[in-house]
């Protein structure tokens, strides 16, 4: 059935897990306002909303009619010591409502200083000070928005020097203190894991479980000395190994495919999705090796 949700098991919110989706991108429009795809619910990203009007609005309030839906967001800048954008939340939560989100998401980074936007999702220092300050920030976003913010780990390709704990650990801390829900990338983790050293694993089994709502999984381009995070292929077989990983701790939880460069066919990258359906039968393989 297109459009259902499942009872979920774990999440202190008792938020659905809605089944595996998809990001919905212009590219596709045609198709899924004309076939009516049986997919589970679509990730909208919310700036491609925000500031529009016209046709792009009227192809996701037929979809929002459909389907549920996400928001995923890369300008919150949730980590800046700008002060919050309190316009921007203002149409983020507007959208929201438009669009019957079920949750509303972004990344926990910061995106530019004094107003500018670099449009990149800058890596965030892992110090008790930044915690301090991004858990504050964290709880103001939660209470405009009249929801729990749920927030991704991001890809990230240098580090502090300050950083006084893991990025999992701060992670982990920032969902309790700021009792905010988390999306889990485990292509991020993955990308992460090989250009910083760490262990994957390791930073999956540090995530509290009963705070993870979502799932992200993609593709990434290999440069040999480092891994980036594009999201332009298909998904490799350590990737879908940890999503097994993660999604055995928390049991089902909403999981969706992201495919931003070289779009293929929307019949390609709904196939990718799907096939977390099998890797979440399968039991979890032994030898994943730090960094790997």
């Amino acid at each position: 059935m297109v459009g259902h949700t499942r009872p979920s098991k774990t999440n202190r919110w008792g938020l659905p897990d809605l089944g595996i989706g998809v990001g919905l991108r212009t590219v596709h429009f045609p198709h899924i306002l004309e076939k009516r795809p049986a997919v589970d619910w679509f990730e909208v990203l919310s700036e491609n909303f925000m500031d529009t009007a016209g046709r792009p609005l009227h192809v996701l309030d037929q979809i929002a009619e459909r389907y549920p839906v996400a928001l995923h967001g890369v300008s919150m800048s949730i980590g800046s010591t700008d002060p919050l954008n309190r316009e921007y939340l203002r149409k983020l939560k507007g959208l929201a409502a438009r669009a019957r989100a079920r949750w509303v998401s972004d990344h926990l980074c910061w995106t530019g200083v004094l107003g500018r936007n670099t449009h990149d999702l800058l890596p965030m220092p892992y110090t008790e000070e930044a915690l301090r300050h991004t858990v504050a920030r964290v709880k103001q976003v939660s209470e405009i928005l009249e929801r729990p913010l749920v927030l991704e780990n991001p890809s990230s390709y240098v580090e502090f020097a300050a950083s006084s704990m893991t990025e999992w650990e701060f992670l982990s801390r920032l969902a309790e203190e700021a009792d905010c829900g988390l999306l889990l990338d485990v292509n991020n983790v993955y990308v992460s894991s090989f250009n910083h050293g760490f262990d994957a694993r390791t930073y999956l089994e540090s995530i509290p479980a009963d705070r993870v709502v979502q799932y992200h999984v993609a593709g990434h381009t290999h440069k040999g000395t480092h891994i980036v995070d594009t999201h332009s292929d298909h998904a490799i077989a350590e990737v879908w190994e940890l999503y097994r990983l993660a999604w055995q701790r928390t049991g089902p939880t909403a999981t969706l495919y992201e495919w931003d460069e070289d779009i293929p066919p929307f019949e390609v990258v709904h196939a990718e999705a799907k096939k977390a359906l099998a890797h979440r039968e399968e039991p979890v393989a032994t030898g994943l090796r730090r960094g790997a």
